[in-house]
């Protein structure tokens, strides 16, 4: 139903499983477009960000408003139209089954009934792996918005999670790794090596110990020691690549995250608040 009309990353066919980047992304805005039926070996996860997407699936048509997420199953023929004269804009990322699989560790992959869902958390997921991650190349933040993804979809199709008692061991050992790593990274292959615990099992048991993941985690690390640069006198752009981002935009929108205010507004209001102490 998508098409590929604006830059977009493409897949390598031929890489094996453990290798999660790149996938295909794209977010367009399309009027009087109508498109055959068709099918994706992928899972085609859009959000809908303006007007209505109307489309045939699974013998019904249906509609995505602006908000709701579809989430449209590897295989599965569907066409795709605009509502009305107004067309639509959408972002779309195209995930591959393998990669839903290995986080999940086997089973059925889920489905999502309809195409289209309004449930919180998956729309949450599917924003973040589509908007939030468009141009960002840091293949720990697509293993991060995955495993968030794989088990929103889990969970909307109804499908059970194994619960599995948490290995502390093997988190605090991931943890004190991410400390001496704040400025290059770490993805989830190396604290796999370096704990010996499975990486989307060391995921989750790091979620369920320490209440957040591995990768942001990290990113809290390297807005600290930013924040230290910044009171020490560097300029935004020496405290980005001090502290290990990609470049200042990348920075930016993480620190926002983090705090709520863009690094010059902390900075501002840090040094208010040092003065009145």
């Amino acid at each position: 139903m998508l098409p590929m009309m604006s830059a977009a990353h493409s897949l390598n066919s031929s890489q094996p499983v453990d290798s999660f980047e790149p996938i295909e992304r794209v977010i367009n805005r399309l009027v009087g477009t109508a498109f055959s039926p068709h099918r994706h070996d992928t899972y085609t996860i859009a959000v809908t960000m303006a007007g209505v997407q109307t489309f045939n699936y699974r013998g019904e048509i249906r509609r995505s408003l602006p908000g709701q997420v579809l989430i449209l199953h590897p295989d599965e023929l569907h066409d795709g139209h605009c509502h009305d004269e107004t067309g639509f804009s959408y972002g779309a990322a195209y995930v591959p089954p393998t990669h839903v699989q290995a986080v999940l560790g086997g089973g059925e992959l889920p489905f999502v009934d309809n195409g289209v869902s309004t449930n919180p958390a998956l729309i949450a997921a599917a924003f973040n792996m589509v908007i939030d991650r468009e141009g960002v190349e840091d293949p720990g933040a697509y293993e991060d918005a995955l495993y968030d993804l794989a088990h929103a979809m889990n969970d909307a199709a109804g499908r059970a999670t194994t619960v599995r008692i948490a290995n502390q061991t093997a988190v605090m050992m991931a943890r004190e790794f991410l400390e001496t790593a704040v400025v290059l990274g770490a993805r989830l292959d190396e604290l796999e090596q370096v704990t010996g615990c499975d990486r989307w099992q060391l995921s989750r048991d790091f979620r369920a110990l320490l209440g957040t993941s591995p990768y942001r985690y990290l990113q809290h690390r390297r807005v600290d020691l930013a924040k230290r640069l910044l009171r020490e006198g560097a300029t935004l752009a020496d405290a980005a690549h001090g502290a290990g981002f990609a470049d200042q935009s990348h920075f930016g929108r993480t620190f926002r995250k983090a705090v709520g205010l863009t690094p010059k507004e902390w900075l501002r209001s840090d040094m208010f608040r040092t003065i009145i102490l």
